[in-house]
């Protein structure tokens, strides 16, 4: 019995090293970019052309499936009549595919009588390189509207346009679908959106420059928090890189892409760089004007965007109406691969300015907000530049460090009692026929 439980303890230790062995990291092909990285708790899920054969989304799920230039898939939501829904798709090209201006996906919720509950898409523009694209939509309560209010089985549409001259390859989709957490009290928050805000850009960060390596995806975007950042190995043509910032309720965020000098050319590259920001529901919030390239340093800025608030989900322009919950919010920036024809396949130096500003305020939700939070962890992960992967597999060795501590202190507890026994034993044991002490104790005998 003692042997089966000594050896539970370490068939537990050693099954969490393995899960934390296990766990996904960034995935490089010899001298090529990384490729995005979904996911691994996706569940595949294929989309139809028709809508009553639709897979059901369950919420707080991601999924990963794929579209075909033209086609319009279905899934299908069952939706109560109080809580606010988001499904969002990031269309990633397969192997940098070609694509060309006007190329996208849109998303749309819809009701049973195909009444469109909202839509937004995700489009290739001045920037017409491939690399992951993320649009969402969503069906919201709204006193005193009655479109989208009531119970009932609702679909989510994903239509694919690609232009003749684009690559015809499938596109893979990563979807997720979440929940909004209820409010405190619906009744005393605001219904009018922000007519302004700081809008001018702040003090460039202080602190000397520290080397971080992005994230190729969502999933293992790379944790960052106000200061400048240095991409480790710099970012190389066709590459995408992901980072994440912890924003809270009340603050702003800024950010800049700087792009070192490279005097292999001096080729005009008039769209070099694109750089993006998501939101937590991995809705589009904004992109920054591509970035031209002729050889010398260069920088772009994301234009100010308000701070995080409820209420900006009321304004029309969409993306002060994406800076509508806290949470991680996304950046993205990706190289052209147009730029190694004349500077070659060498990585360029990249740094990133980030800033958030602003005093964080209270939560308007009940309980536990979820992915619609920060909390003290995020913080922490995104000061020591921590990814969700990394973050768990740290805690996955934490309970591997706890079991093997616990199994030691266990083993040597219970030595130390066979020891004491046997001394008692040794003590109180009458004598032998020849006069000598009969043996107890001595070695333990084999379990």
């Amino acid at each position: 019995m003692r042997q089966r439980n000594r050896g539970r303890v370490a068939l537990a230790a050693v099954a969490a090293m393995c899960a934390a062995a296990a766990l996904p990291g960034q995935a490089f092909a010899a001298g090529e970019p990384a490729a995005y990285t979904f996911d691994p708790g996706a569940e595949k899920v294929v989309g139809t052309e028709v809508s009553t054969e639709a897979s059901a989304l369950t919420p707080g799920s991601v999924y990963k499936s794929s579209i075909k230039p033209g086609e319009k898939l279905y899934y299908r939501l069952n939706l109560d009549a109080r809580t606010n829904a988001y499904v969002s798709a990031v269309a990633v090209p397969r192997g940098g595919g070609q694509v060309a201006y006007g190329d996208g996906i849109t998303v749309s919720i819809r009701d049973s009588t195909d009444m469109q509950c909202s839509s937004q898409d995700a489009r290739f523009e001045s920037a017409e390189f491939p690399r992951p694209i993320a649009t969402y939509a969503y069906r919201i309560m709204e006193k005193g509207s009655s479109t989208c209010q009531e119970a009932g089985t609702y679909n989510v549409l994903i239509e694919r346009e690609s232009k003749e001259t684009s690559a015809p390859d499938e596109w893979d989709l990563e979807l997720r679908y979440e929940s909004e957490p209820q409010l405190k009290s619906a009744g005393s928050m605001p219904t009018d959106a922000p007519e302004n805000w700081p809008s001018a850009s702040p003090t460039p960060p202080t602190t000397a420059p520290q080397k971080r390596s992005g994230g190729t995806s969502y999933y293992d975007a790379t944790g960052l928090e106000t200061g400048e950042w240095q991409e480790k190995g710099g970012i190389k043509p066709g590459q995408t890189l992901f980072y994440r910032v912890p924003v809270d309720w009340g603050q702003q965020i800024f950010a800049t892409a700087d792009l070192s000098n490279n005097n292999a050319s001096d080729e005009f590259i008039g769209s070099a760089l694109a750089m993006s920001l998501d939101n937590p529901a991995h809705g589009h919030v904004d992109s920054a004007t591509p970035l031209s390239y002729s050889g010398k340093p260069a920088s772009v800025s994301l234009d100010p965007l308000p701070p995080v608030a409820y209420e900006n989900r009321y304004d029309s322009t969409g993306s002060v109406s994406a800076m509508r919950f806290a949470g991680w919010y996304y950046l993205s920036v990706t190289l052209s691969p147009a730029i190694a024809k004349s500077y070659g396949n060498k990585a360029i130096p990249l740094t990133l300015k980030v800033k958030v500003e602003g005093k964080a305020r209270n939560s308007p939700y009940t309980g536990d907000a979820g992915a619609f939070s920060v909390t003290q962890d995020d913080k922490d992960m995104a000061k020591s530049g921590q990814s969700g992967p990394q973050a768990a597999r740290s805690g996955t060795m934490k309970t591997v460090g706890a079991a093997g501590i616990g199994a030691g202190s266990v083993l040597v507890l219970g030595l130390g009692v066979w020891t004491l026994l046997a001394r008692r034993r040794a003590s109180t044991a009458p004598a032998g026929p020849s006069g000598g002490e009969q043996s107890y104790g001595g070695p333990p005998q084999a379990w």
